[in-house]
């Protein structure tokens, strides 16, 4: 997990602390905690990320918790299609209108706790169970398919469900885990597959595997039996410098155009690309794909209510993981 040291008000010069936070030696995580400056922090910054405010919780709470829902999932290191903006977890009683608001508390059994780092947490099933009834279908799907990618069992995840007493979220979150896959293998490609399926267009495969001349290459997600192959793009392979000294941008470029052109050569497919800018624009993203269906699927494609429409221009925050 790479915990780091959280300095708690109550147990040090506050005084001192105050004067380390006004030059910049350390970071405010939270009321009364704080974390030494990483070198590579910008100035400034009053966060160092979801895991120092985990970390932070536990130091200052007093009475029983375990992290739960997001911040479990976190902990768990799987994918998230959003940062959580509150710490979760569940204890056995309420908590007072003085709470602080950082903190979601979930009133519930505790149950089977398990010390990832020397931190609390639910286990796996639950916390997943535990997002797919709280989370919009889009990040449900996003932690499903990291879950699934974690060979975490979809059965047991069912079955925990269906234990659940609380009702709230459990049709949701069945639909979700119907359409999981481990295959995605990013949060950028569950919301390209979670965009074509809401639009009702059949189910994709994922990672598709196609034999070229140059050898076989996998692509994001495709229906070979109607002609379409998409991927997701997401450039960072293509800055300068971040191939290695071996292969600078414009060889990494190279290579990607051979792969394409290979691709597209033995499938007669051209493949259909993706990037970060397409939430921006979600009835073009729409429009694109239904666009290189054949006519019958198209006419046949009626979006999914119970998939509810990503927020336009909203991606996942840099990886919690």
């Amino acid at each position: 997990m790479g915990r780091r040291e959280i300095l708690v008000a109550r147990e040090h010069d506050r005084f001192a602390l105050r004067t380390a936070h006004r030059a910049g030696d350390v970071h405010r995580v939270r009321r009364g905690a704080y974390v030494a400056a990483a070198d590579d922090a910008r100035p400034g910054r009053t966060s160092t990320g979801h895991r120092d405010h985990i970390l932070a919780v536990h130091r200052q709470l007093r009475a029983e918790h375990v992290f739960s829902h997001d911040s479990a999932a976190v902990l768990w290191g799987l994918s998230l299609w959003r940062e959580p903006d509150r710490v979760h977890v569940v204890q056995e009683y309420r908590a007072g209108a003085s709470a602080a608001q950082d903190i979601a508390r979930h009133h519930d059994r505790i149950g089977q706790v398990v010390e990832l780092d020397g931190i609390p947490a639910t286990d796996l099933t639950r916390t997943v169970v535990d997002c797919l009834t709280t989370m919009p279908p889009l990040a449900g799907l996003v932690l499903a398919d990291s879950a699934l990618r974690r060979n975490v069992s979809a059965a047991a995840v069912l079955e925990a469900l269906e234990r659940r007493r609380r009702p709230n979220g459990r049709a949701r979150a069945r639909t979700v885990l119907s359409l999981a896959d481990g295959g995605a293998e990013s949060p950028w490609e569950s919301w390209l597959r979670y965009s074509a399926l809401r639009l009702g267009l059949p189910r994709p495969r994922t990672q598709v595997l196609v034999r070229t001349r140059l050898g076989p290459f996998h692509v994001d997600i495709g229906w070979p039996e109607h002609g379409v192959l998409a991927e997701f793009d997401g450039r960072v392979k293509y800055a300068a410098g971040t191939s290695g000294r071996r292969h600078g941008a414009e060889s990494t470029l190279f290579d990607e155009k051979r792969r394409e052109d290979a691709i597209t050569e033995a499938t007669g497919i051209r493949l259909l690309r993706f990037t970060a800018r397409d939430a921006v624009r979600p009835a073009e993203t729409a429009e694109r794909l239904l666009r290189r269906f054949p006519a019958d699927v198209r006419r046949a494609a009626r979006v999914d209510p119970r998939l509810a429409a990503p927020e336009p221009g909203r991606g996942p925050a840099p990886s919690v993981r």
